[in-house]
């Protein structure tokens, strides 16, 4: 079996403009630690992420715990989200049309595209082995809702809060098997 831990990051700082290099809050680098308490005996074979640092910052000391380097793939990073991309009602709507993008975004679909080639990638190169991946809300989601065609739009806004996530997806022969829900933080979202 292969199991993948996906890392959704802690806490961003949302008063630092650029999205790629948004750092922690103070309180998300210290639930970063939950993380690693939850981590630290899982026997981590390998450390995949997005290359935002927010995400990285989220799994740096586990991946340091175990000696290992995170392989950073831009495939996995966040929706790009365009003009006005993060209001609340185009939340619905990019939920209810996967192909729906305000201008300079991406889809959802754009997303769980780039985001399943990587994972299927991923799975296939460390088959038996237990990987975490460093990610973030709206890309975990299109994950989720690929391997589940029930995960919504409301299953999306029930983690929107959840500032750290942690969901383990195993896979047997690179098949889907089976989702737990393992820790979530809950701090408000901010990115309006």
């Amino acid at each position: 079996m292969t199991r993948v831990y996906f890392v959704r990051h802690a806490q961003p700082d949302h008063a630092w403009e650029d999205d790629r290099t948004r750092p922690l809050t103070t309180e998300g680098r210290e639930d970063s630690r939950k993380v690693f308490k939850f981590l630290q005996d899982k026997n981590i074979d390998s450390f995949y992420c997005s290359p935002y640092k927010r995400s990285l910052d989220t799994i740096g000391e586990t991946a340091a715990h175990y000696g290992k380097e995170i392989i950073t793939d831009e495939r996995l990073r966040e929706r790009e989200s365009g003009r006005n991309g993060n209001h609340h009602e185009l939340f619905r709507k990019r939920w209810e049309d996967h192909d729906f993008h305000e201008e300079g975004g991406e889809s959802i679909a754009m997303v769980q595209g780039r985001y399943v080639t990587a994972l299927k990638e991923i799975i296939r190169n460390n088959d038996g082995r237990n990987i975490v991946i460093g990610t973030h809300g709206t890309a975990l989601s299109s994950i989720l809702n690929y391997y589940d065609t029930d995960y919504d739009c409301d299953s999306f806004l029930r983690i929107l809060d959840w500032m750290p996530y942690i969901i383990e997806l195993d896979f047997v022969d690179g098949e889907f098997t089976d989702k737990i829900e393992h820790l979530h933080i809950k701090k408000e979202f901010l990115g309006i």
